[in-house]
């Protein structure tokens, strides 16, 4: 067979990312705090933007997208004068915040955030205040340092002792009474230190719960109390008393300290019932209504060779603020589309709350709304509404379903979620729910559901298993003194 090479030509029809319409996708995928930090933005970089005095002054510049194309590939000033001086200035026809405020009790959405002090700089504080010398301070900075998310040492006391110099016996004895800051138990190396440091710091270091933590840790864990009783020579009552202190313990020292800084959520939807019906509102707080520079119009219509070349520096800074402008309110349009038809699917969520929640999936308000799944993706990526029952980010309302025993209707997966945990809440802690009793009860609620799927929810709840749920003397009462 001969090989030989030809050259052909065919017409195919492709998509093309432009970067319009790449800078459109993104700014659909902006939170609402990132979209004013963009705006921001644009508007110290761009001398042709703008903000409007008022809503009628704002450029809408909602064109057809091949007239806008049609300017931006001519040369011809009279035609860029005359699309700037007739562009048109309405507004999308969706109701303002204002206009909600003047007509009903508008939540408020204000949020005042402050920062917390971090574990890091709590424990340097009581560094300084410990009266230690400066060797002892700068081992005491470097087990600080060291130190994970749970509050526990990651480094071994002879790495520390070689970064810093210094015998392990000087480390451990920072280490010693860096663990006694607060809070008590900090810098431990596991979880046996750090439930051992707390009750020698309670001055129960001699007692049957440090006996316990030190040698049966694994049986507490399982609730194998008997065993424990036999292993340390006690009854099961000293056992049951001892297991209670130890539940009062602290076994992650850092809990309750964030060293990142808190991120406000500000929603950008609001669903509020006006007049017995629900309406969806666009959060616009802090997204100013923007307009193309009227001295920048006049600059872009002078003539002449001398002003050329700023001409055409002008020009590229009107069709990005045209774009910029186009984008942010299509933005607006595809995300109160995609609410509004969310919550029309969702409207006995907003009703009855989790247990009204509905199975959704992105494919059925894509098909709604005519646009891709894709774009509903984008659009509900890192957004958030207020709605009736609080705020919630708006990719919670897309669940899978479970169907009910007649076939007949489905239940979403974070309606059965919430009716596990319901379960469990009310279970004997005696002897608590197994997974299939679980799955059982739900087929009682008419919700057919396997056993596997029960665990897989328990999981994600962050639920134990029953063998680990069990406290066998949980009616045990401890008897005065």
């Amino acid at each position: 067979m001969a090989l030989e090479f030809k050259l052909s030509q065919k017409l195919m029809p492709q998509l093309v990312m432009t970067p319009q319409l790449q800078q459109a996708i993104k700014l659909l995928q902006l939170s609402h705090l990132d979209l004013q930090q963009r705006i921001s933005e644009e508007l110290q970089e761009n001398p042709a933007l703008e903000e409007a005095l008022d809503e009628d002054d704002a450029a809408d510049t909602v064109r057809e997208p091949e007239a806008i194309h049609e300017m931006m590939v001519t040369d011809r000033i009279a035609d860029w004068q005359d699309y700037l001086d007739n562009h048109s200035n309405s507004r999308h026809d969706m109701v303002s915040t204002e206009a909600v405020r003047e007509e009903s009790d508008f939540p408020s959405l204000e949020n005042t955030v402050v920062r917390r002090e971090t574990l890091q700089e709590h424990l340097l504080w009581q560094l300084q205040m410990a009266g230690l010398d400066q060797a002892g301070e700068s081992i005491g900075m470097c087990i600080i340092g060291n130190l994970d998310e749970r509050g526990y040492l990651e480094a071994s006391v002879e790495e520390i002792g070689e970064l810093t110099h210094a015998a392990p016996d000087a480390v451990e004895e920072v280490l010693a009474c860096i663990q006694l800051f607060d809070p008590v138990g900090i810098a431990a190396r596991d979880l046996r230190e750090c439930l051992l440091v707390q009750l020698r710091n309670a001055g129960m270091g001699e007692s049957v719960a440090a006996g316990m933590v030190a040698n049966h840790l694994h049986e507490l864990e399982y609730k194998q109390y008997d065993r424990i009783a036999a292993g340390l020579g006690v009854g099961l009552g000293e056992v049951m008393e001892a297991a209670h202190l130890i539940g009062c313990l602290e076994p992650k020292p850092a809990r309750g300290f964030d060293d990142d800084e808190v991120r406000t959520i500000i929603p950008d939807v609001v669903v509020q019932k006006v007049a017995g019906e629900y309406a969806i509102f666009l959060n616009d707080d802090g997204v100013p209504p923007l307009r193309v520079s009227p001295l920048v119009r006049r600059l872009v219509g002078e003539r002449g060779d001398e002003v050329r070349k700023a001409r055409e520096y002008l020009e590229a800074k009107v069709r990005a603020a045209t774009w910029l402008i186009k984008s942010i309110h299509w933005r607006q349009q595809t995300l109160y589309r995609v609410s509004e038809s969310i919550f029309r699917f969702q409207q006995e969520f907003l009703d009855h709350g989790t247990a009204g929640l509905k199975p959704l999936v992105l494919r059925e308000v894509a098909a709604e709304i005519g646009m891709h799944p894709s774009t509903v993706s984008r659009a509900t990526s890192n957004k958030y509404a207020h709605t009736p029952q609080g705020v919630f980010e708006l990719k919670y309302f897309f669940q899978s379903g479970i169907a009910r025993n007649d076939s007949a209707t489905v239940v979403s997966s974070e309606s059965v979620r919430d009716r596990i945990r319901g379960l469990v809440e009310s279970e004997d802690p005696g002897d608590p729910l197994s997974d299939q009793q679980i799955a059982g009860a739900l087929q009682k609620l008419g919700i057919d559901i396997a056993r596997r799927t029960v665990a897989k929810y328990r999981e994600q709840l962050g639920i134990l298993p029953s063998s680990r749920r069990r406290r066998p003397f949980a009616n045990y009462r401890i008897a005065p003194d």
